[in-house]
């Protein structure tokens, strides 16, 4: 049997973290199995719909190497991969369950919906809208919301990742399968969607599962085959309270993406944000992770997102790129990410600055804030230099001493590169006879005055001599 899966997201917003990994699961066990995966656009809460959402899903799954064998852009078989575009298909499957009695036209208006509720509520019994189900109802036609006509009974099914699980038949209710608009219901869409697709796996989340008694009704009353059931567990807050949402500070990956995370890394986090392969491996390729997949190690309990694991993921991959693929494979993905300052420097330059700095980098728009005194020269700040913790002790006068005696020993420096400025602090250590964190700081700070500059020398080298000495001079002169 060919495995099919599929990615079903609502056009209706920014795409988060928990949609991404109910994209990058499917993706890795049709892969795996050399089957098929496929882009489903559910555009039927029109309400809800958002111009241009579906393009960045698209956009996203593209930025994280997902594609995909069937949908938007791409085709297939199956089209059309957008719900709204399939209305025939949902009415003539709506018109088979009415025909075999399972179905039926509610012209109930909402206002005595609610009533039914509120009585309910006071009597403090659940609300089952089978128990008030009208009794003379008209022929359906669009305009007329319809509802499953459900035959309360226990029902019993196998998940993938939750085990064996059952329900009784006070779960069961009438649920709407067509809006007043025409338009179907989620509850009834995806399950049509998926059998004629031909979708082998449904992997989703777990807020779906207490609507799964329902679900296996009504592919029973249409006497069709439902897929196999992957839930996947919720992504919750770091402190594991609750389901990770807005207000919790999630991002969207767009977000994510702006802020500078890699591709690789996003992927590779959300991947691991519920399974794990058995082992201590934290780095994962997207070929690794297509290997090692496997739906038995899907947790069944919900997720910890933890944003400081996504960063340092990120560094991780940032490195992985730099000394992997080389430093012109990192430079092509920072173009927005420089300081301003940097928009008149040259490739060449940028990517010498790139390969001195890339190992601190936790997200590439940290080069905003950690490279500007490349481009410009600082603005000269006395109080963090007389502060610093290891030049306090030195008077002014001593510090504008140290800053001549570096002048004059790099200016007769005859070649400027790494290892001869290394060799020259050296020097200039065994001269003043001061420490290191004393001198090299002194020199640090007047070159940059930034809380992190690279190593010294090579801090001087990417600068050039020229600009090197003319801020120490600038520095000793104002001491």
């Amino acid at each position: 049997m060919e495995i099919v899966t599929r990615f079903a997201p609502s056009p209706t917003g920014y795409i988060h973290i928990g949609n991404v990994r109910s994209a990058i699961y499917p993706y890795l066990l049709a892969r795996q199995n050399n089957g098929k995966m496929i882009l489903r656009i559910e555009d039927t809460d029109r309400a809800r719909y958002v111009d241009g959402a579906t393009e960045l899903i698209e956009d996203t799954l593209e930025w994280l190497g997902i594609n995909w064998d069937e949908g938007p852009i791409v085709g297939g078989p199956h089209a059309p991969y957008f719900q709204s575009e399939r209305m025939d298909i949902y009415h003539d499957w709506a018109r088979k369950l009415i025909a075999s009695g399972r179905a039926y036209a509610d012209p109930t208006p909402p206002e005595k919906i609610e009533a039914y509720r509120k009585e309910c509520n006071d009597k403090k019994i659940p609300f089952l809208y089978r128990n008030f189900r009208p009794t003379n109802t008209p022929e359906w036609e669009p305009g007329i919301p319809l509802r499953f006509k459900a035959e309360p009974k226990a029902y019993s099914w196998h998940d993938e990742v939750m085990g064996d699980l059952s329900a009784g038949p006070e779960v069961l209710d009438d649920i709407i399968l067509i809006k007043k608009d025409g338009y179907p219901t989620y509850n009834f869409a995806h399950i049509v969607d998926d059998y004629e697709m031909g979708v082998t796996h449904l992997m989703r989340g777990a807020e779906y599962l207490s609507s799964m008694p329902n679900y296996l009704a009504i592919y029973e009353a249409l006497d069709i085959k439902a897929p196999k059931i992957v839930t996947l567990p919720h992504i919750l807050r770091s402190d594991g309270r609750k389901k990770l949402g807005k207000r919790d500070g999630a991002k969207s990956v767009t977000e994510y993406r702006e802020d500078g995370i890699v591709a690789e890394a996003m992927m590779n986090y959300l991947a691991c944000l519920g399974w794990n392969d058995g082992t201590e491996q934290e780095i994962y390729t997207k070929d690794e992770l297509i290997e090692k997949f496997s739906l038995n190690r899907i947790q069944s309990s919900g997720a910890r997102y933890d944003e400081t694991k996504l960063l340092w993921l990120n560094g991780q991959w940032i490195r992985k790129i730099f000394t992997e693929q080389g430093a012109d494979a990192l430079y092509a993905r920072t173009q927005n990410f420089w300081p301003e300052s940097a928009a008149s420097a040259t490739d060449e330059y940028k990517i010498k600055v790139l390969s001195i700095i890339y190992d601190r980098l936790k997200n590439l728009s940290d080069l905003r804030d950690m490279t500007g005194y490349f481009f410009e020269n600082p603005k000269l700040d006395l109080d963090m230099l007389v502060n610093n913790k290891f030049l306090k002790k030195l008077s002014e006068s001593e510090l504008e001493d140290l800053l001549k005696q570096a002048i004059m020993k790099l200016d007769g420096l005859s070649s400027w590169d790494a290892d001869t400025l290394q060799t020259a602090l050296n020097e200039l250590l065994s001269a003043t006879g001061k420490k290191p964190a004393e001198l090299f700081s002194l020199i640090r700070i007047a070159l940059s005055f930034a809380p992190f500059s690279p190593a010294l020398n090579l801090t001087m080298e990417v600068l050039g001599k020229d600009t090197t000495l003319a801020r120490l001079n600038t520095v000793a002169s104002a001491l």
